[in-house]
């Protein structure tokens, strides 16, 4: 298939249609308008079904109800509307019902303004809704991988019947570049009939339930051990991480997202001036690929963690590493990012030490 020019949202918007997703819930938020806008004209046209909500709460429990059929279904928001879906999420994560969720992430707090931003970081990391759960979340850093990992989203949340999050910022959002949106080998997997809703005749007449609610103390502590153990299991198979350029360096920049393309380029600049920097590039933000941290060379001598926020990823940095090393932290705000030339410049600062 041959690689086309387009815009990220709409990129994002046709990788899940070639994923198998037939049902979309949404409600506008700048700077994500052309998924539900593309999903609204394409999804009548493979048979699908778009839907208007009011709200976004309205959406997001909209798609609980799709996901419980077991069919793939997605919905879309940023930052401001993510916060409105996250009771949603947690009720989704609760009844473990797989869902997609794309987050084009704004700059904050509040309503903020409509520039990109990394600021959702621990919001989607560490809940954000109530209870203990974790939704998986991936951090695309070029329009081919938010084509890739909106794919892998569909499919990791049939496999472990979990929410799953692509977050990506607003510059992906409306940035173009040539991609190839392939259709992938599972688009047209059928629902998993053993507990999906409906479907009472394959299952002999029985009845399928999916509820978050325990009135009683016992049973609510075996499906929150049954949930942590499947956890585990996510976090054994699913770290997902980039190493560039990691093999001798003496600084090394941990970054995601945009800002890593942005710390690409500064590592290259600094490599053509022989001074060694390297970057570990986290790909699942959940669960967060401390195994890669573990390999990092044994002549690094200091960490650089650089975000679009005010350093909501430093502590995930530190815990993984054991607090072996020195880390420091550069970012932007207010939907600023960070230039390659600041980069380069921190980098500097640190090889001086």
């Amino acid at each position: 298939m041959a690689r086309v020019l387009m815009k990220g949202t709409e990129a994002i918007a046709e990788a899940a249609i070639q994923a198998g997703c037939k049902y979309f819930f949404g409600y506008p938020i700048t700077p994500q308008n052309e998924i539900p806008e593309y999903m609204s004209a394409r999804l009548p046209e493979v048979g699908g079904r778009y839907v208007q909500a009011e709200s976004e709460v309205a959406s997001i429990n909209m798609l609980m109800g799709g996901g419980s059929t077991g069919y793939r279904v997605m919905t879309s928001s940023s930052s401001p509307g993510i916060s409105l879906m996250s009771e949603g999420i947690s009720y989704i994560a609760g009844c473990e019902i797989p869902a997609v969720i794309v987050n084009v992430m704004r700059a904050g707090p509040g309503l903020g303004g409509i520039l990109p931003g990394q600021a959702d970081y621990l919001q989607v990391t560490k809940g954000g809704g109530n209870g203990d759960y974790n939704m998986i979340v991936l951090a695309p850093s070029t329009l081919q991988e938010c084509v890739d990992l909106t794919q892998a989203a569909f499919d990791l949340a049939q496999k472990y019947r979990n929410p799953v999050m692509v977050a990506a910022d607003g510059f992906m959002g409306q940035m173009m570049e040539a991609v190839e949106v392939k259709p992938s080998p599972t688009r047209d997997q059928k629902p998993d009939t053993t507990w999906a809703l409906g479907f009472m005749r394959e299952r002999g007449g029985r009845k399928s339930l999916l509820h978050s609610l325990y009135l009683a103390p016992e049973p609510l502590e075996d499906h929150n051990q049954k949930l942590q153990k499947k956890y585990q299991a996510i976090r054994d198979a699913e770290q997902r991480c980039e190493c560039y350029r990691m093999e001798d360096a003496e600084v090394l920049i941990a970054a995601y997202g945009t800002t890593a393309r942005i710390c690409r380029s500064a590592v290259n600049n600094l490599r053509n001036k022989g001074k060694k920097v390297g970057m570990i590039r986290p790909i699942t933000l959940w669960p967060y690929p401390r195994e890669a941290f573990k390999t990092i060379p044994g002549t690094v001598k200091r960490i650089l963690v650089a975000e679009m926020n005010a350093g909501q990823m430093v502590d995930d940095v530190k815990v993984a590493t054991g607090c072996a090393y020195p880390v420091s932290f550069y970012g932007r705000t207010g939907g600023i990012s960070p230039s390659v030339r600041e980069i380069e410049e921190q980098c500097e600062k640190l090889l001086s030490l």
